[in-house]
Formats: C-alpha cells, sequence, structure tokens
C-alpha cells in the first residue's frame, strides 16, 4: 500500500472511531506520516450535547468526557497504525480545541539506535521559535531543560519540550491527579500560547490552531502550531 492510501485508510479509521466513541464524527480528517511522525488533525468535530454543554460554560466537562474515552481509543488507534503502516507509535499525544471545533493526535514512532528522539529540522525562525516557548513555558512552570522542534510541512509546526515538571506538579501526578494537572495545564499554557502574537510574525504566517499536551511519565510534552501560510 502506497504512503497516499495508507494515509486515506487511517483518516477513515480515525473518522468511524471518533464517530462511533463520540455518537458524531469529525466533517474532515487530515492525516500527515512523515517517516517518524503522525500527525491526524480533524475539523468540525463537535457533537451536539457538547455544544449544549459549552453554551453552558461546561467546558471542562466536556474536556474530562473526551479525555476519559481517549484512554480507550489510544491502545486501538496504536494497534491500527502498527497494522497499517507497520509504524510502533512510542508516544501519543493529543488534543482538542473547542472553539475551533478542531481536534489533533501526535503519534512519534521513530527513535535512533540510542533510543532518543529525533525530532529536529531547520527552518526560518527556529531559533526565534524557541527563545518564544522556553519564555512562555518559564511563565507557566519552568524552563524546558531541552527544546526540538520539527517543520513537518508548511502547515504543521511540532515543538517537543523536555524537562519542564516542577516538584508540586510531580507531586500531583504521584498522588494520581493527573487529569486535574493536565485540565488545569491546559488552561494556563493554551492562553500563554494564543496570546504570545510574535509566533505569527516569527513565522510570517497565520496561526490557525495550537494544540498541546503532555507525557507526564517522561516529562515531556508536545505543542503544535497549525499553520495558514500566506499566498
Amino acid at each position: 500500500m502506497d504512503q497516499e492510501s495508507i494515509n486515506l485508510e487511517l483518516a477513515s479509521y480515525v473518522g468511524k472511531l471518533l464517530r462511533d466513541s463520540f455518537g458524531r464524527g469529525p466533517g474532515s480528517v487530515f492525516v500527515t506520516i512523515d517517516n517518524f511522525i503522525i500527525t491526524i488533525y480533524f475539523r468540525n468535530f463537535l457533537s451536539p450535547t457538547e455544544n449544549i454543554l459549552i453554551s453552558q460554560k461546561q467546558q471542562t466537562l466536556v474536556q474530562q468526557t473526551r479525555d476519559k474515552l481517549m484512554q480507550n481509543l489510544i491502545p486501538e488507534i496504536k494497534a491500527y497504525v502498527k497494522i497499517l503502516s507497520g509504524l510502533v507509535i512510542k508516544e501519543f499525544y493529543y488534543d482538542w480545541s473547542l472553539p475551533n471545533k478542531s481536534g489533533l493526535f501526535v503519534g512519534i514512532c521513530s527513535t535512533d539506535e540510542n533510543g532518543e528522539d529525533i525530532i529536529d529540522n531547520d527552518y526560518d525562525g527556529k531559533i526565534s521559535i524557541h527563545k518564544e516557548i522556553s519564555h512562555i513555558s518559564i511563565e507557566a512552570e519552568k524552563e524546558p531543560e531541552e527544546i526540538l522542534s520539527y517543520l513537518l510541512n508548511d502547515r504543521t509546526l511540532i515543538v517537543i519540550r523536555k524537562g519542564i515538571l516542577v516538584r508540586i506538579e510531580k507531586e500531583l501526578i504521584r498522588m494520581g491527579l493527573n487529569e486535574t494537572l493536565r485540565i488545569a495545564k491546559r488552561k494556563l499554557e493554551k492562553g500563554l500560547l494564543h496570546n504570545a502574537n510574535r509566533f505569527e510574525s516569527i513565522l510570517n504566517c497565520r496561526v490557525s490552531d495550537i494544540f498541546v499536551d503532555w507525557d507526564f511519565d517522561l516529562d515531556k510534552s508536545a505543542i503544535v502550531f497549525i499553520l495558514n501560510p500566506k499566498k
């Protein structure tokens, strides 16, 4: 099966999986597989029930419900990706943009022989992007021990941060409060990211969506910018 067929098959599978699990599937699903990274970006994904809850200021309840369902869906997605493409997803990140009715899944698959991530390439504005991410991370928790980034295509920029959790966050994780911490960090960090207008000037394009998620066990985070290049 060629790459385009794999992308289409995976998009169809994820659309059906979301529809069966949430009661409504996304309007469109876009899959990109670039060697060691898989991104699945979907739009127009909001059920009538969720729409009512959001109108009643119950965004947190919507996020909690989706997060609980995702714990069952992630193993299914990983297994299907392996069957379809042979890729083994080592890390899985996801996030929602409820105002935009969109969402994103990120799977990181490949590592080098030492088991280290190989997520890094050169693009215009990279140094400035890393500085801005570092500044925002300091405002939210602490400066990352390492920042890597990968311009997947002209519409998708992925930033990986390592070593960002502070002691109080690690204690909350030990207490089993992962979900509470995740929702709080989403609200805090996405607020900072969306208010940082410098990203658009650095990248010379409009940022149409921003997603962020964490792997608390690995003390890592993925930030994804969905870009709208100037024509």
